[in-house]
């Protein structure tokens, strides 16, 4: 200890901060009902267990059909199909549709047996119970297929996600009725001074009193840190009653913050009772700021401690400067910021007329600028929301914004901030369990195709895309096994039998790794017969499931014969697997990202992860 009286130097405000981070405050892991779990912390990622939505539905209201008898309509020459039914949204349907026949159907209706396609209103005239269509449809039209928000098996939230309306109705989507967070520290405030009185009592002018302002003023700033204070009497400048309020209040919290007591004068004793007392730690005393000066920082039997100046104006500077930080970093909370100006990564287009607010995610570049890129995945999807940091306005009158423009983004909450990593393209289950380990993490599972076009834009830190020599610095690699997940009445030994024994696929959705093998292999296949488009002649080629194991799914369903999967996915659903070789799955970051924390991180976990039966590491 030091010698009492002795003139100690100002700490400088980063000295302090630093001081204060590495006092250890921490929180414990707790499980909250999702009700309760606005504006926690998740303490460990989620995995979606259930597609979302859980059943192919209508995307339009119309009429459910079949899409091959649609062939040949038009404006001029309508088909007329006769009216089996009709759905509406949350009944199931009792009839299915069969050849020349149409059911007519409402937005978010469960799609019928035997329909494959939904014709707009807009595009029928009905008349009793027959009507006429005058537009041909394709299979999947209008249709928003099992999965196509969220796939079961999809990296849904990272651990230190903060959770808000938007992710928690991500999660309630899920079936999530309960989600692990990060606990509250307790933190315990005491107010000292001989002259406060509490505000329901009354006052004694004469005596110099006053009511005690500082107590409910910093356990409110506790609350809004995220924090849960617990409220301590005022005590006097009396040394023992200091001394058994901080003794009292170390046992209760997990950090103990005082006002009052702590410059230099004759009845401010806080620093020196800290200073000397055996259980007590004094790490400093004066922070060169101002308001807050007479600052002190310590610990109390272990407990972290920090006491705050007398004044309710320095006390609370102090603690919106120092103290919030520490609590905010031990619950994964954010400053708060409510507006940001970001550089827009990619241009936006607009048909105007109408006023429009466009989702956009925010993402720091190498530079530690904040880039906005839309995320807008349709009104009726629930990422649409949740992966995204704000809006920005495009007034009707403005039909493009240019890539590069500078633009106001308008946050959601003061939570809103740039993730850690953005990781965007090709589902693997190798690269999930990474991420499972890296905190603030956001996956925008959006295919290869996706992730090389989003690379080349320089929008995202990392990209998992398959194929050779991609662009970026890869980070690791993997050669993985896929072919195709069997049902039990499919006996193939090649891919040829899909054309010559007619058996039925799921196919995987276009874009993605899974669904660019396929093709290669059918490709090769027309090269060995000497003939184009053989993917034609395959039963369901133009049937696709979202997930990477949503097409295996279908298959252990019974609703195809067989579907393109990796060897892990078949296991995992107790499928038979015909391999049809390897492909290779890269996770490539932008140069200028190499350096970021979350790169950093996900780089230890990709070299810790386990690897799964049909993957080799690509040295």
């Amino acid at each position: 200890m030091t010698e009492r009286g002795k003139r100690r130097e100002l700490a400088d405000l980063e000295t302090a901060r630093t001081t204060i981070a590495e006092l250890g405050l921490a929180s414990e892991k707790t499980t909250v009902p999702l009700d309760d779990a606005q504006g926690r912390t998740l303490a460990a990622a989620v995995s979606a267990s259930i597609d979302v939505p859980g059943f192919d539905r209508a995307a339009m209201d119309g009429y459910a059909v079949r899409a091959s008898d649609t062939v040949g309509a038009g404006e001029a020459s309508p088909i007329d199909f006769t009216v089996a039914g009709e759905l509406h949204a949350g009944e199931p349907p009792e009839n299915a549709v069969g050849e020349g026949d149409a059911m007519e159907i409402a937005t978010g209706a469960v799609l019928p047996e035997g329909a494959d396609a939904v014709v707009v209103v807009e595009r029928t005239t009905r008349d009793g119970d027959r009507v006429a269509v005058r537009d041909t449809v394709t299979s999947g039209e209008n249709v928003l297929p099992a999965g196509a928000d969220v796939a079961v098996g999809d990296f849904a939230l990272s651990a230190g996600t903060r959770l808000t309306p938007r992710t928690i109705g991500l999660l309630s989507a899920l079936g999530e009725n309960a989600v692990p967070v990060r606990g509250r520290p307790e933190v315990a405030v005491v107010s000292t001074g001989d002259e406060l009185v509490p505000a329901d009592e009354p006052l004694d002018h004469d005596a110099g009193q006053i009511h005690d302002v500082n107590t409910p003023a910093i356990m409110a700033a506790v609350v809004a840190a995220g924090g849960d204070p617990v409220r301590f009497d005022s005590v006097g400048d009396d040394r023992e009653a200091l001394a058994d309020a901080l003794s009292r209040a170390a046992e209760t919290a997990d950090l103990v913050l005082t006002s009052g007591s702590t410059s230099a004068g004759s009845t401010d004793v806080l620093a020196t009772l800290v200073e000397e007392r055996e259980d007590t730690e004094l790490l400093l005393h004066g922070v060169d700021i101002q308001p807050g000066k007479p600052t002190v920082v310590g610990r109390v039997a272990g407990t972290p401690y920090v006491g705050l100046p007398g004044y309710p104006v320095s006390a609370l500077s102090v603690f919106r400067v120092l103290v919030a930080p520490a609590i905010r970093a031990a619950t994964g909370i954010p400053a708060p910021a409510m507006e940001t100006e970001a550089e827009l990564a990619t241009r936006v287009r607009h048909e105007g007329g109408r006023y429009r607010l466009v989702p956009v995610g925010l993402v720091e570049d190498g530079d530690g600028q904040t880039l906005a890129y839309p995320v807008d995945k349709g009104s009726g999807a629930t990422t649409s929301l949740a992966y995204a940091d704000g809006v920005v306005t495009v007034a009707a009158t403005t039909n493009y914004v240019p890539a590069g423009e500078r633009v106001t983004v308008e946050l959601f909450d003061d939570e809103a901030r740039p993730p850690a990593l953005l990781c965007v393209g090709d589902r693997d289950p190798v690269v999930s369990s990474a991420l499972s380990a890296v905190e603030r993490v956001r996956y925008l599972a959006r295919g290869t195709q996706a992730g090389e076009q989003w690379l080349a834009d320089g929008i995202p830190d990392v990209a998992v895309v398959t194929g050779e020599n991609p662009d970026g610095e890869t980070l690791s690699a993997w050669d993985r096994e896929w072919g195709l997940a069997l049902g039990p009445s499919a006996d193939l030994a090649r891919l040829d039998a899909l054309v010559d024994e007619g058996v039925s696929v799921v196919n995987a959705a276009a874009g993605t790794g899974l669904r660019n093998a396929f093709d290669d292999a059918l490709a090769a296949l027309d090269d060995e017969r000497g003939r184009a488009n053989l993917r034609d002649a395959v039963e369901g080629y133009g049937v696709t499931a979202h997930g990477l194991d949503g097409p295996a799914r279908r298959v252990a369903a019974g609703d195809a014969d067989a579907a393109p999967a990796l060897r892990p996915s078949a296991a995992s659903l107790g499928l038979s697997f015909l391999p049809l070789g390897t492909q290779r799955l890269s996770v490539v970051a932008l140069p200028d990202r190499r350096e970021k924390n979350g790169v950093e991180s996900l780089v230890a976990a990709l070299d810790g992860v386990e690897e799964l039966p049909g993957y080799e590491r690509v040295e």
